[in-house]
């Protein structure tokens, strides 16, 4: 196993179901309705505001990233006020052609690029579950170099464009995790991984998934007592140590049932149960349903 953010992404498979550049000149304003899944936008040029509803307006500028993991109501526009145009972006799709806003004339002040995130029959609940409510990521010259790439391979539309930019997405996605504050993350793996007595102890259990760990076990590795790590791990994650590891290997296991085609009893192996019926069990509280009908489901 990889480490825990790898592993978050390659369980996630983001690509773009749909990218649009957006312009605007002069005056204007965008009001997006409630979209309900994760959306991202790239500014490539200039700078705009952002108003998400129940938090403070943001400046975005060139080379920012910014991810909405649910995407509720908000509003993009130019520094002064102006009448909003009102979209509804379920009823929105990629488009090849420059959509302009404001003055229509002359070169733009602000260009970007927004769309929304696909996850490839991952729960994209995994994604709200480890990020802020706005993720805005700026200063950051790696994430610059990654916007350049995704702006000029979106307009050239070269051979090969889709799988480059679903590997780019999936490449921002991972840096703005790294870039998120252990401060702005919700309680769960980002914010574990930000505090040093935990990290170590996360990275282990996410390396081998197929170990049979006890608290105790997990408590050394964060060079801790069995109840401060408890009590500790707890507080930053939101969950207790045991639950995180079934959450996680239940994950781990509806990935393997959907994408490689084991069988059930490979995959209780896999994810450290030396008994498929005990496996079985705990993935149909888990999810809801028995191992061999989550895959079955999967398969069409």
């Amino acid at each position: 196993m990889s480490d825990p953010l790898t592993e978050v992404v390659r369980l996630l498979q983001p690509h773009a179901v749909f990218a649009n550049l957006i312009s605007g000149k002069g005056d204007w304003a965008i009001r997006y309705s409630e979209y309900g899944q994760p959306s991202f936008c790239i500014m490539l040029e200039g700078s705009c505001l952002l108003a998400v509803d129940g938090h403070e307006p943001i400046s975005i500028r060139a080379g920012d990233f910014v991810l909405l993991p649910s995407t509720p109501p908000f509003t993009i526009s130019s520094a002064n006020p102006a009448p909003c145009v009102h979209i509804d972006p379920k009823t929105m799709s990629a488009g090849a052609e420059e959509k302009r806003y404001g003055a229509q004339g002359g070169q733009p002040d602000m260009r970007s690029l927004g769309g929304a995130f696909l996850f490839d029959n991952a729960d994209p609940k995994l994604l709200v579950s480890l990020l802020p409510a706005v993720v805005h990521v700026q200063d950051s010259a790696r994430l610059a170099q990654l916007v350049q790439m995704l702006g000029e391979e979106y307009m050239e539309q070269k051979p090969g464009s889709e799988f480059m930019l679903s590997r780019l997405i999936g490449m921002m996605l991972l840096e703005a995790m790294r870039s998120t504050t252990t401060g702005s993350a919700p309680p769960g793996l980002l914010r574990g991984l930000g505090d040093e007595r935990l990290a170590p102890a996360l990275k282990e259990l996410h390396a081998r998934v197929d170990h049979a760990w006890t608290v105790g076990e997990l408590a050394h590795e964060a060079a801790l007592s069995r109840s401060a790590f408890f009590d500790r791990f707890t507080r930053t994650l939101g969950v207790a140590p045991m639950e995180y590891l079934l959450s996680w290997r239940m994950e781990i296991a509806k990935d393997l049932l959907r994408r490689e085609g084991l069988g059930v009893s490979a995959v209780a192996e896999r994810v450290g149960y030396g008994s498929t019926s005990t496996f079985s069990v705990a993935f149909s509280r888990h999810v809801g349903q028995s191992p061999s009908r989550y895959a079955s489901q999967q398969a069409h």
